[in-house]
């Protein structure tokens, strides 16, 4: 009755939005039909809402961080530092390990490997592993909570909140749906690099004793885009074979992997390829990024009380 006192223009709107919403609902009724029932009891994974929750605090404190911080000293939080990215290592370094054997037990084909939604004992394994690989995804989150608190704004560029936002959402979704099968390459890649990423930030964080040990920097930007052309090369050829493995998944990756490739292609030009035009105060502006976290590869660091500029991670 309250519909038929306002314009006709208005009414199509509300009636557009609200079949959209619950077009919307149906859909999500029917997708949760062909969700892998082994994982709807794990922790975060009954409902989206606590994922989207922790990723909406995160985005609130990406906005209030900056303020809080902003008439206070940053923090140093060194040993924060050592502690949190040595223990990515061993975090890491577990989920590389049981992807690998599991996989390699459940007798995996690299190149094409369905989803089995059994209670073997290797696919639940894989699909265990798959689930601390997403909650590692919330627990960098930390990455941007900690260059906040160390006034380190200029690192938390757009690259380092995309990167770390959709990677938390988007496996919830892979957990949720397609926890094994091919799921397992991408995360056994994208695991291994960081166990030598946070290595590398742990060592740095150790102090400048450190750089002449950690020459091998610049092969982590490689290694990491080698696995995004990696991530797009593998998920075409099974989309070519014919793979009996979601194709929206595929899809949905080699999107996600063109984006970033964008998106350090852009990185790499400012950094790279365009001439400096910026000094202040008679120093040198460095911007680095890393791409699989969005971590700077340049610092200036506090040494013998002189600022110098250092080819080194944001973490030290």
């Amino acid at each position: 009755r309250k519909l038929l006192n306002l314009p006709p223009g208005r009414v199509k709107t509300i009636l557009v939005v609200t079949h959209f919403m619950n077009d919307t609902v149906e859909f999500y009724k029917w997708s949760l039909t062909i969700a892998d029932k082994r994982v709807e009891n794990w922790p975060m994974m009954s409902s989206p809402w606590p994922t989207l929750a922790i990723s909406c605090l995160y985005l609130i404190f990406l906005w209030a961080g900056p303020k809080y911080m902003q008439d206070r000293q940053p923090y140093t939080l060194r040993k924060t530092l050592i502690v949190y990215n040595f223990s990515m290592v061993v975090l890491n370094f577990y989920i590389a390990k049981e992807l690998l054997l599991a996989s390699s037990a459940a007798g995996y084909s690299y190149l094409c490997q369905p989803v089995n939604y059994s209670n073997d004992v290797n696919e639940v394994r894989i699909a265990s592993a798959l689930w601390w690989y997403y909650i590692s995804k919330g627990v960098e989150f930390l990455d941007t909570v900690f260059f906040i608190l160390r006034k380190k704004f200029n690192q938390v560029s757009f690259l380092h909140v995309y990167h770390h936002c959709t990677m938390f959402i988007l496996w919830w979704i892979g957990i949720k749906w397609v926890p094994g099968g091919q799921s397992f390459f991408g995360a056994t890649i994208n695991s291994s690099i960081h166990v030598l990423m946070y290595g590398y930030y742990g060592l740095a964080a150790l102090g400048p004793h450190m750089q002449k040990y950690l020459w091998w920097k610049k092969y982590l930007t490689i290694i990491q885009m080698i696995q995004f052309h990696v991530t797009i090369g593998h998920a075409g050829y099974s989309l070519y074979t014919g793979c009996p493995f979601p194709c929206w998944m595929q899809w949905a990756l080699i999107g996600y992997a063109v984006t970033f490739i964008i998106l350090f292609a852009n990185f790499y030009y400012h950094a790279y390829r365009r001439k400096p035009s910026a000094q202040k105060g008679g120093k040198h502006v460095a911007n680095g990024t890393s791409l699989t976290n969005g971590h700077s590869n340049a610092e200036e660091v506090e040494e013998n009380g002189k600022r110098q500029k250092k080819g080194r991670a944001k973490r030290e």
